[in-house]
């Protein structure tokens, strides 16, 4: 059995759940609430299963695996169908380097703990996070819009869902919930429309997830 400790809004979770839904596994999600109790990723039982204190966490069959994108690449090897990095060490190369755009560089200085930071210890009003919210969030995708093949197709990259899909998708629905311009990146957009139209993406979504209520 897969055990997901998740929390809804997270990017880093939503991105394998996605991947979950993808490959038709099924799994049991473990609510890990990020504000509820003072955080409940910082409850002593949580920390021994990842020190760090973030979501997601995959158990499996003893195992416990960390940080979303080596969950992927964990599951991709586990169950190879459908891939979700296809193709030659080229493809397979630029598929990560587009969800490494996402995933180590937009989202981990826009994160709960960042603005929580700069809302507390650096004590800036919620205008001002959300102004930095944006600004990074923005520069990124229109970046992310052009590492994109020159050749469009429904998704990133081909006319199946991969690993570039799975960051994407989460970090538009953030970039939607904090009002960002979504103006330069309209490839990125249509490939939005595209992948939450598809089963294996609405389950993954924020508001479907047990803990949402």
């Amino acid at each position: 059995m897969l055990k997901l400790y998740s929390y809804f809004r997270s990017s880093a979770a939503y991105r394998c759940r996605i991947a979950l839904n993808l490959k038709g596994l099924a799994y049991e999600t473990a609510p890990v609430h990020l504000v509820k109790d003072g955080g409940q990723h910082n409850a002593p039982a949580y920390r021994a299963l990842n020190p760090q204190g973030l979501v997601p966490a995959l158990e499996h069959d003893g195992r416990v695996i960390t940080q979303s994108l080596a969950i992927i690449e964990y599951l991709d090897e586990i169950h190879p169908e459908p891939p979700l990095l296809p193709g030659d060490a080229e493809l397979r190369a630029k598929i990560r380097a587009f969800a490494l755009a996402i995933a180590c560089d937009i989202h981990p200085i826009n994160n709960l703990r960042v603005l929580n930071y700069l809302k507390g210890p650096m004590g800036q009003e919620q205008a001002a996070a959300d102004r930095w919210y944006r600004h990074w969030v923005e520069t990124g995708l229109a970046a992310c819009e052009r590492l994109l093949p020159k050749r469009e197709s429904r998704f990133c990259f081909g006319d199946q869902p991969t690993l570039a899909d799975a960051c994407l998708i989460p970090q538009i629905y953030n970039a939607r919930r904090f009002n960002c311009d979504l103006a330069a990146m309209p490839r990125l957009v249509a490939i939005d429309a595209a992948a939450r139209a598809l089963p294996a993406f609405a389950k993954a979504a924020p508001e479907a997830q047990p803990d949402a209520a």
